[in-house]
């Protein structure tokens, strides 16, 4: 029974021992709660150590086990050794990497945002992408920060230590944005964004991001991957129908204006299935 001390009530001793320990506690609720809310609780160290698979098992997969190496795939697979994938959740993505997604996003969809009925807002886009909930998946080129720390090392030390360790920090080759949520009524992984730098591309690192956020939801259980494309962004449509992706039963429909016309939305909505 709680016990009044100086103003304050207090729970008596009993009930502070068989309440049991903060971290207990808060797993035992996390347990309680449903697929998606228990995904989202966790701590990003245990988000990665539960359901981020290794980049190595990703390379393999994408590969296939019977695939004879050319030289070509041996250039290739030198460059993909030189790329890292770091994993952050909004809170703990520095601003500095926000703002070199944001970067990305701006000077590759810019122009498809402008010409859309929602337009291109860097301040909006910005707020949507530090959504509490949503997951990074940023690639770097680590060959670059061995680099640029060498270059670093010769030099002598002096009071800039701090503007150094910002220069050595390798630069971002893409990203993809994601987060576990529920698309009408479904538990869904849904791909906010995926950009690339244009010395990334055509190196099959798009892919890579797409099969490991489809991995990551595959682990968690999600039923299926979700992201808007728009329309008319052909380039965009041609690579997720490469990857499996189809228009969604909840992809707006056209619809018929008072004059007849018929108008069809600018954007739409693919998904993949990740469960049989």
């Amino acid at each position: 029974m709680p016990a009044t001390k100086e103003g304050r009530v207090t729970k008596s001793k009993r009930a502070q021992r068989s309440s049991g320990s903060p971290a207990r506690r808060v797993s035992s609720v996390a347990k309680s709660l449903p697929l998606v809310e228990r995904t989202n609780a966790l701590a990003i160290g245990d988000f990665i150590s539960q359901y981020v698979p290794s980049l190595d098992v990703m390379r393999l997969q994408g590969k296939g086990a019977d695939h004879a190496e050319s030289t070509a795939d041996k250039d290739s697979r030198e460059r993909e050794n030189n790329i890292q994938l770091d994993v952050y959740s909004t809170a703990t993505l520095s601003g500095e990497d926000l703002e070199a997604c944001l970067d990305l996003v701006e000077l590759t969809s810019r122009e498809d945002y402008s010409t859309s009925s929602a337009g291109w807002s860097r301040s909006k886009k910005r707020k949507e992408m530090k959504l509490p909930e949503m997951k990074y998946l940023i690639l770097r080129n680590t060959t670059e920060k061995a680099e640029l720390s060498g270059q670093r090392q010769c030099e002598p030390p002096g009071e800039n230590k701090l503007e150094n360790e910002e220069d050595t920090k390798s630069k971002i080759l893409g990203f993809l944005s994601c987060m576990v949520t529920y698309e009408d009524g479904r538990e869904v992984m849904y791909c906010y964004e995926i950009h690339l730098s244009h010395e990334a591309r055509g190196r099959g690192l798009g892919g890579m991001l797409m099969i490991q956020m489809e991995e990551i939801g595959r682990r968690i259980g999600l039923e299926k991957c979700m992201l808007t494309v728009f329309r008319s962004n052909t380039r965009a449509r041609e690579f997720y129908e490469k990857g499996g992706y189809q228009v969604d039963e909840y992809s707006p429909q056209p619809r018929r204006l008072r004059n007849g016309t018929i108008k069809e939305a600018d954007y739409l909505i693919l998904s993949k299935r990740l469960l049989p």
